[in-house]
Formats: C-alpha cells, structure tokens, sequence
C-alpha cells in the first residue's frame, strides 16, 4: 500500500510512522521547508493529567504508551517520563486537587497529593510557599522542536519514505490523489489530509464548514534555570481550563475566588517544561474570537513570570524567546479529533486542539485501524 500524507506537523508525521510501520510506503507533502505551526510552538507535553474521562483519557493514556515505545527507539524525541506537579495555595485550590484524587479513574492518571515536602523531594526546584502538590505520574515530555525532525530521519531511514516539502496541495484528483503547487500529482492507496490550522483553502473545499476553530495563544521561553526543573509544572489555574477537575470543589473555587484579572482576560493557565538545554518553556494564553490580533502583549507574560517566580522562590531567568503560535481545535467535545472523509480514498483529519502533541501517536493509531492499513 501506498499512503500520501499532506502535513509535516506531529499529527501528519504520526500518521507516516504508522504507516510506515505497517509496511507500506509514504509520501509526506509539505508546504513549507518543514513544520512551522503549532507542533512546534507547544510545550512538548504529554499531559495526561487533565484530560477529561472516558474516550480522551483512554486515548492520551494510549499514546503516552506509544511516545515512550517510540521514544526508546528514537532518542532524539528527547522522551521523559517526569510527572506532572500542581501546587496549590489554599483550602479552595485543595479542594479541587482532593476531588481528582476521588475520580475514579484517578489511579490510572497516576495522581497523588504531596505535603510540601515530598513535592521538593520530587522538584527540589520548587523552593516557593504552597500547602500541598497534585502529582500525576503519568505525564512526560518530548522537544516540540525535535521531534519532527527526528521522527522524518527515522522514517527516512526505512527506504519507504519520501518527504516532499516546499508543496502546496491545492487539489483532491478523483479517487486517492492530490495535486501540488508544481502541478504534479500524487496518487496512492490512501490520502490523509493533516493540515493542522490551516482551514480555509482547500479544506473549506473539500469538507465545506467543519466543527473545528481556530485557538491562538502566545508563550515564552528562558535561559537556561541553572539546575534541573524535574517535572513539569501547573499551577490552579489549570483546574479551570481542564475537563478532568470539575466538580463542585471546582464550582466553590470559580464562585469564592475569581481568577486573577489578567489571567482571566487571557484565559490563561500556567504550563511549564524544561528544555533539555536548561531553559523553561513557559505559557499560555487562550484567544477564541477573529480576528486575532497580530501582535503579542506584555501583560500575560508578567503575570506568568510573577507565578513562576512564586513557585520557583527565585527570579526566572532572562527570557530568551517569545512566540505566538495557532491550533486548530474541534468544538465537538465528544471528540478527540475530526476525522472525516472527503472524497473516495481520501480523509482529513484534524482539531486535536491542545491535545495534538499528547494524543497524537494514537489518533494515527485509530486512523491507520480504521482505514484497514
């Protein structure tokens, strides 16, 4: 079989791993030189711990099993199983971290709640006050600007793998084939269609107006710490953005203390990771509404340095980069991706939303299943 994959990002690079594991042969399309969009502008998390029950749990689980298999076999990922930590402040924000504990599915999220001291004997970096830490176990890391390439080397090293960038498909040619921006054309046995953000153009085409959106958000990341960062870090306000934390505890927590101004405005979370060169990829913010403004503000970023710095019990290093990125994510919440398809041989499948770098070796799993590859 012969598998045309249009998209270099992780979803599209995850569906020509598998792909080319089943062996059959892959041709890869790019747009660009390589991937640019939201694959790399991410944390390289695999964050399990808030994801909500059910489907999206089983499918981040999953692929957790599948970034540490494949990891092993690729060290460029840069895999690490480093866990999770949430610390929290006060009896509301432990409320909530208590009634994850109580999920049933907590065990299988890896959860435990850590007095101050068992958090530092995990991440002695955190030297900040706090009454407790949600730990998770099963969360890890990967390099988002690795990855890819990584991956692209290990394929190519399989002699059934062709990377084609700098082409913009531009059509769907009958059954199983696309056209590029050269006007050559492409056929194979199936074609899959990762475009990420890119919703307009040819997709709007080919699948007229699907239930996915548009999410921008902005990050930063430092110099290096100067000492290890061992588990990536959350802090409360993530309960509120995270499906896996409501509960009447969460209720009590939006009700009896509003989320800071600024973190509100933004819609924003703290998420951090360290690099492997030392530096700490921190963020994020939440944009929803066209259209999106084209600049970055400083005032998520001075709200995130105050809470890192709370925690750290120190000054964050200088910041060496700031970044916005884009995602594209489904609206229906019963999914964990649109998977559709679009014409004889062809699917498109996208809007994992912030879950892409987490579940995406299982949604290509579940695509390559359901096509019979």
């Amino acid at each position: 079989m012969k598998v045309i994959v249009v998209g270099a990002g992780v979803v599209g690079t995850m569906h020509a791993w598998h792909a080319v594991e089943r062996g059959h042969e892959v041709v890869h399309i790019e747009r660009e030189a390589e991937a640019r969009g939201a694959s790399l502008r991410n944390f390289g998390q695999i964050w399990v711990s808030g994801r909500a029950g059910g489907e999206e749990l089983d499918t981040a689980l999953r692929a957790r099993e599948l970034w540490e298999g494949i990891g092993a076999r690729v060290p460029g990922l840069g895999f690490r199983a480093i866990g999770s930590l949430t610390p929290v402040r006060d009896d509301l924000e432990l409320a909530v971290a208590e009634a994850a504990l109580a999920r049933p599915d907590a065990a299988a999220r890896g959860y435990k709640l850590l007095t101050p001291d068992e958090a530092r004997a995990v991440n002695p970096a955190l030297r900040g006050a706090f009454e407790a830490a949600l730990w998770c176990e099963r969360d890890a890391a990967v390099e988002p600007r690795l990855a890819q390439l990584a991956l692209r080397e290990a394929l190519l090293a399989t002699g059934k793998y062709t990377f084609l960038p700098n082409r913009e498909v531009r059509d769907v040619v009958g059954g199983n084939a696309v056209r590029d921006d050269r006007g050559e054309t492409h056929t194979g046995d199936a074609v899959v269609l990762c475009t990420g953000a890119w919703l307009s153009g040819l997709v709007r085409e080919v699948a007229g107006e699907i239930p996915v959106r548009r999410v921008r958000l902005q990050m930063m990341q430092t110099e290096p710490l100067g000492e290890p960062l061992t588990t990536s870090v959350a802090d409360a306000d993530s309960f509120r953005y995270y499906p896996a934390y409501a509960s009447p505890a969460l209720d009590a927590l939006n009700d009896g203390r509003p989320q800071d101004p600024t973190a509100a405005a933004h819609k924003m979370q703290l998420l951090m990771v360290q690099r492997l060169d030392g530096g700490l990829t921190i963020g994020d913010t939440h944009e929803y509404e066209h259209p999106f403004a084209f600049d970055t503000l400083e005032d998520p970023y001075e709200h995130l340095t105050r809470v890192v710095e709370s925690f750290l019990g120190r000054p964050l290093p200088k910041i060496r980069r700031r970044w916005a990125g884009v995602y594209a994510q489904c609206v229906d919440t019963s999914r964990v991706v649109h998977r559709q398809r679009v014409a004889d041989g062809v699917w498109l499948v996208t809007g994992p939303g912030g879950r892409g770098m987490t579940c995406s070796p299982a949604i290509a799993e579940t695509t390559a299943n359901e096509l019979g590859w």
